[in-house]
């Protein structure tokens, strides 16, 4: 994965959809205002700012994928939760690149 799709999130929507079809933790990482104009299908809203008070919520979870509105602050959330020992986390940039393959 090169250092953008890294940073901002992955562009194979197979991978994505794979995921998401076996059951992915959907997270949108923006903050309530954001997310309350418009989300994932299923998603939660635990904002940037509360991931690392809220890292029970995504222990013994088998796939997560966080988002946001352009990658920057999910590829911050993958970093958190990796550094916290959770490590099956997948950044996917931009909700709206998600939302299509999670209906």
């Amino acid at each position: 994965m090169s250092f953008l799709s890294n940073l901002f999130g992955s562009n194979n929507d197979a991978n994505l959809k794979a995921i998401i079809n076996n059951g992915a933790f959907l997270v949108d990482v923006r903050e309530p205002g954001e997310y309350a104009s418009g989300s994932v299908k299923g998603a939660v809203n635990i904002p940037l700012g509360s991931v690392s008070s809220q890292l029970s919520t995504f222990k013994n979870k088998n796939n997560i994928i966080v988002f946001c509105k352009s990658g920057g602050r999910s590829s911050q959330a993958k970093a958190i939760l990796e550094a916290n020992n959770i490590t099956n986390v997948v950044n996917g940039g931009a909700w709206q690149n998600i939302a299509p393959l999670a209906k």
